[in-house]
């Protein structure tokens, strides 16, 4: 944890801070009512906004890096490894850490310690953390044209593999067969039912490149800076690419679970989109009133992303004589009565979002950003 007074790039914050709030949302949504379906990611093949939070995540990691990057250009390659390394294994360990916590659980027979053996590997942080040290290795050791024939292999080899050793279903895809092989499945995401990863070690590869386009387009902002020239390429660009990844889902499904190449594309496409209509409504239009809610995420996004987390972690872990959970209880006995249904689930994650903006607008006012 450091104090920081870093100049910031508006958009990028406002950005970032749009994605950290409606992910606290869609992690959020209240028990006890089926939530909006544009709250909830596509059951298999599909889209749905949802589907856009995180990988818009990863996006603006790589455009966070644009502006980051130069700072270890002055390091030696052994350095710069071990700054690299070094932020990616405390962000996949902060993720490991958060699917083990609160570390014990509730049972009959009283709590217990949960068992290293049946916890989840990898995660959304996990991700994170992987395709940033990748996509770094990648800006710094290889030319421009290397990276991008590397990432296309990266989208193009991805999509064989699927084709050739599975399908794209959930339980025959070829992903599912390698992470049970290697991490088994106590060690899986068991949310669709089964034990299936959507983090899982395969479907890595093609999220690297969203990294590597957020990269990329952070460089096209500095070196063109806030212009309309700018903003039109962004903007074409952008709708370039999810024509491209349309016709490409002809062949291979859009799927987020499975985070197929044309989604890839899709997602990179919109995200170029959006970060192009926000440099021109805030730099350009010069409309900045509405951003100062946003920048409060925008500016801690980790560290509020772990706290409604762990809000919500501690919510479900703590249980009535009945065994039902604070979670469902407060939810039931609060947030159904005065709205029930879909907004009350809305009303709850509302809620939880709220209180991790106050916790980011204190430690933005002491100036304290924390930093891995």
């Amino acid at each position: 944890m450091r104090k920081s007074s870093a100049p910031r790039f508006l958009a990028l914050d406002v950005l970032r801070g749009l994605t950290v709030c409606f992910m606290i949302i869609v992690n959020t949504q209240g028990s006890g009512a089926a939530p909006f379906s544009p709250l909830e990611h596509a059951t298999w093949h599909g889209f749905t906004p949802t589907d856009l939070v995180f990988p818009t995540f990863l996006f603006v990691v790589g455009n966070a890096m644009a502006f980051s990057m130069g700072k270890s250009e002055m390091m030696s390659n052994s350095q710069a490894i071990w700054k690299f390394t070094k932020r990616a294994c405390i962000i996949f360990l902060l993720g490991y850490l958060i699917y083990w916590f609160p570390f014990v659980a509730h049972s009959k027979e009283g709590w217990h310690v949960k068992p290293i053996s049946h916890t989840r590997i990898l995660g959304v942080l996990q991700r994170i953390g992987i395709c940033y040290l990748i996509a770094s290795l990648m800006i710094r050791f290889l030319s421009t044209r290397a990276v991008w024939g590397l990432s296309i292999l990266f989208l193009l080899g991805y999509w064989v593999i699927m084709a050739a050793w599975g399908d794209y279903t959930l339980t025959g895809n070829a992903g599912l067969k390698l992470d049970k092989l290697i991490l088994g499945d106590a060690h899986m995401y068991h949310g669709e039912g089964i034990a299936f990863d959507p983090e899982g070690i395969l479907s890595t590869i093609p999220s690297v490149v969203n990294v590597i386009i957020g990269y990329y387009a952070g460089v096209f902002i500095r070196k063109h800076g806030n212009t309309d020239f700018t903003v039109s390429r962004l903007m074409i660009t952008g709708a370039s690419m999810v024509a491209i990844a349309y016709f490409w889902h002809l062949l291979f499904p859009i799927n987020k679970k499975l985070w197929t190449s044309p989604f890839v594309f899709y997602t990179c496409g919109l995200d170029l989109l959006i970060l192009g209509t926000l440099i021109y409504i805030i730099e350009i239009r010069n409309r900045k009133k509405w951003t100062g809610f946003f920048e409060v995420f925008g500016k801690n996004p980790l560290a509020i992303y772990i706290l409604s987390e762990l809000i919500a972690i501690l919510l479900y872990t703590f249980t009535n004589k009945d065994g039902r959970s604070w979670y469902q209880l407060v939810n039931k006995n609060f947030f159904q009565k005065i709205a029930p249904g879909a907004w009350g689930a809305l009303f709850f994650a509302l809620a939880v979002m709220l209180t991790c903006w106050v916790a980011g607008w204190w430690m933005d006012r002491k100036k304290i950003y924390i930093r891995v």
